[in-house]
């Protein structure tokens, strides 16, 4: 068995559930001050925060939308964060669920690649939030994990468009869209290169690289009993296909890479996991549904549902995953719910 790398993985990731009021509200408990945030209430959008860009700068992964200014997250603080008035974020009495990484603050320098960059890394969790301008022509970016990308996610601020998702287990000349139902599709927005433990590569394209306009990317390198980036084979059996990811989920988002199908997420801390998952989608607004996808146990997750976004026989998913290590450098050991 491998041991883990981190001792305590929600010092790195953390899933906070609070109640919105309206108002100023600050919200405890994520265990570390955190750099990106992701926060989720029932019908609303899905609004994503950073330390790069700053508190108050959202995107929202469930539309194309450039980023905007909001009364959301304020401020970024050391058990948490604070919110303000705006509803997508705080609507009174709703329950919100946050998603938390950490990083390393506002970020730092980054002339890797042939595009310089703002980097926060946090290269203990592979984790890292990269600001960059784009130049409409083939470019690298440097990241700052000093370890191969396996999943990174673009976003355009300056203009409309597209997320784009680069995962290694689709390869670097096909792409998803965060923001859609779409399967894989063949597209050179990578410039058909596969990231190196400094850079990743691009081509032209305007929601990844166009000319004058800024981006922000997400970028996860693999960590042993912490992270996992990979696929699986549906069997369209409520038996189904066992993922062993080497650690006790805590988060996991799938995505069917052979046909139009929802993103699902799916996390440890809403009330049911295990007897009735309550899903979120990134690519939509949606309340979440209670459709028990899989089961989440110490060293992976198991399909427990015939559902189209998460089990069609013979199709091929991709996943990402957070969690608790098996056994840890500290000696814990991850037990099944």
């Amino acid at each position: 068995m491998a041991y883990s790398t981190i001792s305590k993985s929600s010092s790195y990731f953390n899933t906070k559930l609070y109640t919105g009021n309206g108002s100023t509200n600050a919200i405890t408990g994520v265990g570390f001050q955190p750099d990106w945030s992701w926060l989720k209430g029932s019908t609303l959008d899905h609004c994503l925060f950073d330390a790069v860009r700053g508190a108050t700068k959202r995107i929202r992964s469930n539309t194309t939308n450039a980023e905007d200014t909001v009364s959301g997250i304020t401020a970024f603080d050391t058990d948490g964060f604070t919110l303000g008035s705006s509803a997508e974020e705080n609507q009174n009495s709703t329950t919100f669920t946050s998603w938390n990484w950490k990083a390393n603050g506002s970020g730092s320098a980054n002339s890797d690649g042939s595009i310089n960059s703002t980097v926060s890394v946090n290269t203990t969790s592979g984790f890292s939030i990269v600001k960059y301008t784009g130049t409409g022509s083939a470019a690298t970016v440097g990241h700052g994990l000093g370890a191969v990308p396996k999943m990174i996610i673009v976003k355009n601020l300056s203009a409309s468009g597209d997320w784009m998702v680069y995962h290694q287990s689709i390869g670097n000349d096909h792409r998803l869209i965060f923001n859609t139902t779409s399967a894989k599709q063949d597209n050179p927005v990578w410039n058909d290169t596969t990231p190196t433990s400094s850079v990743w590569s691009m081509n032209d394209n305007g929601d990844a690289n166009g000319s004058g306009s800024d981006y922000i990317a997400y970028c996860f390198a693999e960590k042993t009993g912490y992270s996992k980036f990979g696929s699986y084979t549906g069997n369209s059996s409520t038996n189904g296909t066992f993922v062993y990811t080497g650690f006790k989920p805590a988060f996991v988002i799938v995505k069917d890479t052979s046909t139009t199908a929802n993103w699902g997420m799916i996390d440890n801390k809403r009330e049911g996991y295990n007897s009735n998952n309550q899903q979120y989608e990134p690519n939509d607004g949606d309340a979440q549904d209670n459709n028990q996808p899989f089961d989440i146990l110490s060293n992976g997750f198991k399909l427990r549902t015939a559902d189209g976004d998460f089990n069609v026989s013979g199709n091929t998913y991709i996943y990402m995953a957070f969690g608790q290590p098996i056994v840890s450098t500290n000696g814990d050991i991850a037990t099944a719910r």
